[in-house]
């Protein structure tokens, strides 16, 4: 899976936790949290979303990793890297 198309899939998810955003606007480098105005919970959904459609596992202390766009697409391209090996 090509990082375009992990991208898609957690803007996608993303969309569907906060309906209101402007994704298009929100930058890769950014706090989600802040920038979407979600919560903790949110990020679980996120993280369950991920883990639905990709199959990926992501262990809670990992979370962290997963606070901006980028950081979410990298840490998910990277384990479905490491699953085909």
């Amino acid at each position: 899976m090509s990082e375009a198309d992990v991208r898609a899939v957690i803007l996608e998810e993303l969309g569907n936790i906060a309906p209101e955003a402007d994704l298009a606007a929100l930058n890769p480098k950014a706090d989600m949290r802040e920038a979407l105005d979600i919560d903790s919970m949110d990020i679980l959904n996120l993280v369950t979303a991920i883990h639905k459609r990709l199959r990926v596992n992501i262990p809670e202390l990992d979370f962290p990793k997963l606070v901006t766009l980028a950081g979410a697409v990298a840490y998910v391209e990277a384990a479905l890297s490491s699953e085909d090996r």
